[in-house]
């Protein structure tokens, strides 16, 4: 057993073990060594000298967090979508530098980045939302330590626990009221808030959807762009209609056979976006103000708008769906996203499910013919 506070254990093999740190790796990871011995104190006596070394490494680091901060913004705007570097900045203007811009790197501690999420969490700023800020921080300081060798003192701060609340979705009942209010409705507002309940699309993707992504002699629709707005500089803001989010969010869906009848009766221009029926983009907050506003005037509980991706991934694995399917239907990059985020049960379920167990694993009348059926009496059972 290590001696607390020590590192240093009796080896299996007799010997004595004793650790020391003797410096980080490239992400600011400690590395550590180990002495030996045949005793307790000749391991100990080996370590005093060793662990009062400096053990940092040893780049004297003379940029502010806001010069570093301009140099990884410049090496990641390479390598990711617009809409994500905009998010970077964002993070970065908004909440970062004005309180760590003007400072050394090398003079931020743990407490002091403690001290920082304690400050956004007390401001109401979401668990969720304060740790992404965190880890554009952690992204910074990991390139840093591996471009000019400084200590990373971000990898000692812990995120905030996030605790993930659960989406409120309509009820089977609700949903069926809403599918008849917006075909009892036309318009092409109804037409994407059905195909989002249908196929399970984001919001973004609904509004860069155009005429010629559908394939009407196959049924099929294929995403390949996805809307949102961005920052365009300090002050300014810009509709982006870009690729989807990820490799697995480009793909192919097949489209219920009542659907793709309602889309080719309201079919135009194969180049026009079909929520706003020409080449101008609508951007998905237009979009969830419409939605909110059919929910008001359909007499429906008010949900967010992906909500509705919530409900399309419930339905299909009660109808049957295997988890693969969906998870790609979906545009998951694994399965567990699609199990942990977007599957949600109801009591009813839960009773329905309840039910199966009593009527094909623990039956009444398979427990009243055991009772009546005198059990074998096994050997350990004569002897008590």
């Amino acid at each position: 057993m290590a001696r607390r506070g020590e590192n240093i254990y009796h080896r299996k093999d007799g010997r004595w073990e004793g650790r020391y740190k003797s410096g980080y790796d490239e992400s600011g990871k400690a590395k550590y060594r180990s002495v030996y011995g045949h005793s307790y104190a000749e391991v100990r006596a080996k370590l005093v000298p060793l662990k009062s070394r400096d053990p940092g490494i040893h780049v004297t680091c003379r940029m502010t967090v806001k010069e570093l901060f301009s140099e990884w913004l410049s090496a990641v705007k390479l390598r990711v979508k617009s809409s994500t570097y905009a998010n970077y900045q964002m993070k970065v203007d908004k909440h970062i530098l004005p309180k760590f811009g003007g400072m050394r790197f090398d003079m931020l501690t743990v407490q002091m980045l403690n001290n920082f999420i304690q400050e956004k969490l007390d401001s109401d700023l979401s668990a969720k939302y304060v740790s992404d800020i965190i880890i554009v921080f952690k992204s910074m300081a990991k390139y840093t330590a591996k471009i000019h060798g400084f200590r990373n003192i971000l990898a000692d701060v812990d995120l905030p626990k996030v605790h993930r609340s659960e989406a409120v979705l309509l009820t089977r009942n609700q949903q069926l009221h809403l599918c008849r209010y917006l075909q009892r409705n036309p318009c092409t507002t109804s037409l994407c808030v059905l195909l989002s309940l249908y196929t399970g699309l984001r919001v973004g993707e609904v509004c860069g959807l155009m005429w010629r992504d559908i394939d009407f002699e196959k049924s099929i629709l294929t995403v390949r762009r996805t809307v949102q707005r961005i920052r365009n500089g300090n002050h300014s803001t810009c509709i982006l209609a870009d690729t989807p989010k990820s490799r697995t969010s480009r793909r192919s869906i097949p489209i219920p056979k009542f659907l793709i009848k309602l889309l080719r009766e309201s079919c135009s221009n194969e180049n026009c976006y079909i929520l706003s029926g020409s080449n101008h983009i609508i951007e998905p907050r237009t979009l969830q103000r419409r939605f909110k506003s059919i929910l008001k005037k359909a007499d429906l509980p008010s949900v967010s708008y992906h909500s509705l991706r919530h409900a399309f991934a419930t339905n299909c694995l009660q109808a049957g769906f295997d988890v693969k399917t969906l998870s790609e239907i979906l545009g998951h990059a694994s399965v567990e996203t699609t199990l942990n985020r977007y599957v949600h049960t109801s009591m009813e379920r839960k009773i329905a499910c309840m039910a199966l167990l009593e009527s094909k694993v623990y039956s009444p009348s398979e427990i009243s013919s055991a009772v009546t059926t005198k059990l074998p009496v096994f050997q350990d059972q004569e002897r008590l």
